[in-house]
């Protein structure tokens, strides 16, 4: 858990993918304008139970709202997803703004919609005790992420640090702890404890742990949001339609990811247009630690 770089994402890509174009001709001529069935998938839930259990609500109004049948494609892993739009296996995938590059770029997947979540910032923890004030005082530091490619817990905090003037391959040490940094942090195991900020005080539960025995020294910018997004084997002129229909039920949908423990972090979320460019503050990370050619 200790690698400092993200090029295992590539190689999982790689095992399930080749690059290049989809050998498939994907005109509006030969796209798929009117599915009778639709696969669609989450890239960070593995496991069909899962899916059933975080997404199956919400499934069951979009195959309502849609007017079409909707079954569940399991992946893997976050970057399984991007073969499966290329084969053809999967036609809507729901992805983390880090998962979203990679379905962009290696599998041209088309934008649909996207959510905002109210309380999406990255945040940087340390003990009440510390006399760490400053991202700037973490030179030469040992700090606890989420895990490789996580938006908020990697990629985004990765980025504050580089804005402080520090290179994070370089001038401190990051290890990937998923959630239990709050435990390390607690017992002294690290200096720092970089997560999002919609999930610091359920960590703390979950753990047992004081909000008063830490103190956040940074809370980041708005990330950018997770999206909806669409195979590019779809006509156009459909995903429009799923966009529009999606836009005038959003508060049906958004209940009903919200019916799911998991899926908290969308509450008071709100349906937004999906657009590219909100995503490069990530693709400037990975350009910024050597991972430029990834995406």
């Amino acid at each position: 858990m200790k690698r400092r770089n993200i090029l295992w994402y590539s190689l999982l890509f790689i095992a399930g993918c080749t690059t290049g174009t989809n050998p498939k001709n994907n005109s509006d001529k030969l796209a798929i304008s009117s599915p009778k069935k639709l696969n669609f998938t989450v890239t960070d839930v593995a496991g069909i139970e899962d899916l059933q259990q975080d997404y199956g609500a919400f499934r069951a109004v979009l195959e309502e709202i849609l007017g079409i049948k909707i079954d569940f494609f399991p992946v893997e892993n976050p970057t399984a997803a991007a073969p499966a739009l290329l084969s053809g296996k999967v036609d809507i995938v729901f992805a983390g703004p880090s998962e979203y590059l990679i379905l962009n770029s290696r599998a041209k997947a088309i934008p649909i919609i996207a959510i905002r979540r109210s309380n999406y910032h990255s945040i940087f923890v340390v003990r009440a005790d510390s006399k760490i004030k400053s991202l700037a005082q973490l030179r030469g530091k040992t700090i606890a992420m989420r895990k490789i490619g996580s938006t908020s817990g990697h990629i985004a905090p990765t980025k504050l640090l580089i804005d402080a003037g520090l290179n994070p391959n370089t001038d401190l040490k990051i290890i990937m702890l998923d959630d239990q940094g709050a435990k390390a942090l607690k017992k002294g195991e690290v200096d720092a404890w970089a997560t999002s900020f919609d999930r610091y005080h359920n960590i703390l539960e979950a753990e047992g742990l004081l909000e008063k025995d830490f103190s956040i020294i940074l809370k980041g910018p708005l990330l950018p949001n997770d999206i909806f997004v669409a195979s590019n084997l779809l006509a156009s002129s459909f995903v429009e339609d799923v966009r529009a229909r999606m836009f005038e039920h959003q508060d049906k949908l958004i209940q009903s990811l919200l019916t799911a423990k998991a899926n908290q972090k969308y509450k008071d979320g709100k349906f937004i247009s999906a657009n590219d460019s909100d995503y490069n503050m990530i693709r400037e990370v990975y350009q910024k630690i050597g991972q430029g050619s990834f995406l």
